[in-house]
């Protein structure tokens, strides 16, 4: 069955939006009778049924309501510097949501050749990813923080950064260490990496070094490997 992301929704009776409603009739050839679900990316998540098929304002009458939830049991921040493209960030954020992410920061960092996303369209990306993966919790995206900030602020239960290095062999790999069902955030580093001072302001911050494997990663492949990571330890 086909979602729709509703973030408005209040009544029994809700009408789509017009380009929602266009994909829903002319796109999907979706008529009165169809049922369809619906979810307001705060963990609901509803059944509804067409009663106008309209394709410039497609009208549901909401037929079931449910609370659903994360169907993760764990809550993942990844703090993520932007890439110089910000196609492969999207990317990354895409994917993120379809595996299973509650928080996505755009991490700012010494090295940092980007300091600006376009938050309205990651926005888009985390919808379209939100239906794709029938998820009902659409995660949050905090715009541009500092690295220092960041670090001194954070509340997680586990703390995660990964980087390169000289001593990027003798690191703990991510999988080894990482706790189960528990509140995690793992900072992933720009083009240029980590400056020392960084890392060591994330060390006396209570941050954990880790590595992800003996190969070099972009900035959005390793994000998304941690991501996948995490995902696949709680399991």
């Amino acid at each position: 069955m086909f979602l729709f992301y509703a973030p408005d929704i209040t009544e029994n009776v809700y009408t789509l939006p017009e380009t929602e409603s266009r994909h829903c009739i002319k796109a999907l050839r979706l008529k009165c009778g169809d049922q369809i679900l619906l979810t307001d990316g705060k963990g609901n998540l509803f059944d509804a049924c067409i009663i106008d098929d309209t394709i410039s304002h497609c009208s549901l009458k909401i037929v079931k309501r449910q609370y659903v939830g994360n169907n993760f049991p764990y809550h993942l921040h990844m703090a993520v510097a932007p890439t110089k493209n910000s196609d492969r960030y999207e990317w990354f954020a895409e994917k993120a949501v379809e595996i299973g992410i509650s928080e996505i920061t755009a991490l700012i960092c010494k090295n940092s050749e980007k300091t600006h996303l376009k938050s309205k369209r990651l926005e888009r990306v985390f919808i379209a990813a939100l239906k794709q993966s029938l998820r009902c919790v659409l995660p949050t995206f905090n715009p541009e923080t500092s690295f220092t900030h960041l670090v001194k602020t954070a509340k997680e239960t586990q703390k995660f950064i990964a980087y390169c290095g000289e001593e990027e062999n003798l690191l703990p790999l991510l999988q080894h260490i990482c706790q189960r069902n528990t509140d995690t955030l793992v900072l992933i580093g720009p083009e240029g990496d980590f400056t020392p001072q960084e890392i060591s302001l994330a060390k006396e911050c209570g941050f954990i070094p880790v590595s992800l494997g003996k190969s070099r990663l972009r900035t959005e492949t390793a994000a998304l490997v941690a991501c996948n990571t995490v995902h696949f330890v709680n399991q």
